[in-house]
């Protein structure tokens, strides 16, 4: 079995392939962002990569994010979320929490507060069910700012929530009437 090191590098490969760039180990996506497991492993050992099914298995069911949903059957695996490619998760719409949660970095705040959260190069913004999870990944990059979302009044008003299969809200935008800082987060 690998070290904890060498699997988080892997799952962070694991991301840039199923998240963002399928080409970086010559895999196609189907539209609806699957890769064919058979296929990854394949190619994983053209690029000299050490992903055996056994690791790839461990990686899906240990990781603490649940990033990767094998199919049923165990032959395609994809992300969960946070695709910066096009593909239709197919994610039906669902009633959110009262309040959702978005961390960023502080030195975001100012922009995010006039402007509202973008999706940016993802497919859609990702908020989180609890404080301290967003504070973890506004921490990510620099002193974490957490606001809070009125997501009970967005859907009211007509915009759309998805859930992914490891948690994560999803929803296409969230204007800034919709944001406040919770300063006690931070």
């Amino acid at each position: 079995m690998l070290t904890e090191k060498e699997t988080t590098k892997l799952s962070k490969l694991l991301s840039l392939v199923l998240r963002h760039d399928p080409a970086h180990l010559g895999l196609t996506l189907d539209a609806q962002g699957w890769a064919s497991v058979p296929e990854l492993l394949t190619q994983a050992q053209v690029h000299n990569v050490p992903l055996t099914l056994e690791t790839l298995v461990h990686i899906v069911e240990t990781s603490p994010k649940q990033r990767f949903r094998f199919s049923d059957d165990q032959q395609r695996i994809r992300a969960s979320q946070g695709h910066s490619v096009e593909v239709t998760l197919g994610y039906e719409p669902l009633t959110p929490p009262e309040l959702l949660y978005h961390g960023t970095a502080a030195q975001y705040q100012t922009r995010i507060a006039q402007d509202g959260l973008k999706k940016m190069s993802r497919q859609q913004v990702h908020l989180s069910t609890d404080v301290p999870t967003a504070r973890t990944v506004g921490s990510r990059h620099g002193r974490p700012v957490v606001f809070g979302v009125d997501a009970r009044q967005m859907q009211q008003d007509g915009y759309l929530f998805y859930q992914a299969d490891n948690g994560v809200w999803l929803t296409d935008e969230v204007p800034a009437r919709y944001l406040q800082i919770l300063p006690n987060a931070q």
